[in-house]
């Protein structure tokens, strides 16, 4: 099945994004998670979304997700691992799973925190993003996990099952990694210190921290919001933005981005506008080459 419009990310530019593709009649997908956005869902109030004075961030995401339900928008809790532009649609791949759609939205946030040094020089040479995606490369290999997020100890207890030796490197807080009292499988070596640097020659082959190295074949960095640089080959950005003109179209034809990923400021009443701005553009992408086809189509009958 290819969609219309695949839109990745569910903060308030990618909810905006699929609340105006949907009422355009659009065949859309929405990537995303029912918490929407940790910084939204963390804000003690917000005064300045229209409309909405003095509201809690959790009671805007409950209008929010109120809104897309009541049109029956579903939240697709699959995490897109790249997206690959085939010419007149786009592959979205989620470890072995593979989505089409003619168009694509970015809405996946902004990517905080500098990338560990090594990480994007070793990318794609023994850096990854996605655990199930290449953990056959690693098959009785050593690896290391560094996660950003309660979910990357899945990845790593996936990665335990493969690796001869796998690490797990937590980056943020869990007093129950601490204590040793987790989830992890008993096999996983658990390292509560921050990475330095990711090292190798041509592949990586090691992590180093403050007091030690460990010796690697593999790293896996599992984050809330992947590198827009490895999400989407090609893609041209401006740090850790993506270049986008005034219709929210990037260099690549059929996709858009908006929110906080198309740059500052960050805001939610912004993001929410150029999701409007990006789905209108994506349906008039959408018509245009219909009218196209059409052309073309009648020309060939002559």
């Amino acid at each position: 099945m290819r969609y219309d419009i695949a839109i990745v990310g569910s903060g308030p530019a990618g909810l905006s994004a699929a609340i105006n593709a949907k009422i355009r009649n659009k065949n859309i997908i929405l990537f995303g998670n029912e918490n929407l956005s940790n910084k939204l869902t963390k804000a003690p109030s917000i005064d300045n979304y229209l409309g909405f004075y003095d509201i809690s961030g959790v009671e805007l995401k409950d209008k929010f997700l109120e809104h897309v339900k009541n049109l029956d928008i579903d939240i697709c809790e699959k995490r897109i691992n790249n997206i690959y532009s085939m010419g007149d649609y786009f592959a979205l791949m989620s470890g072995d799973s593979m989505y089409e759609a003619t168009t694509v939205i970015l809405a996946t946030g902004v990517e905080y925190g500098k990338p560990i040094k090594g990480e994007e020089e070793f990318l794609g040479k023994g850096v990854g993003y996605c655990a199930t995606c290449d953990a056959p490369l690693y098959r009785d290999k050593k690896v290391a996990i560094i996660g950003y997020n309660k979910e990357s100890e899945e990845e790593a207890n996936f990665l335990s099952e493969i690796a001869s030796k796998t690490y797990f490197i937590p980056m943020y807080k869990n007093e129950s990694l601490m204590r040793g009292n987790h989830e992890l499988d008993t096999s996983i070596e658990v390292i509560n210190d921050r990475p330095i640097q990711i090292q190798g020659e041509t592949l990586v082959n090691k992590v180093s921290f403050k007091e030690k190295d460990i010796d690697v074949d593999g790293v896996f960095v599992i984050k809330d919001s992947a590198s827009l640089k490895s999400l989407v080959p090609g893609l041209e950005t401006d740090g850790p933005h993506v270049i986008v003109d005034i219709n929210m179209k990037t260099n690549i034809d059929g996709c858009f981005a908006c929110g906080d990923c198309a740059g500052k400021p960050y805001s939610y009443i912004k993001s929410a506008g150029q999701g409007q701005i990006a789905a209108l553009n994506a349906v008039s992408y959408l018509d245009k080459l219909k009218m196209e086809a059409r052309k073309k189509e009648k020309l060939e009958q002559r």
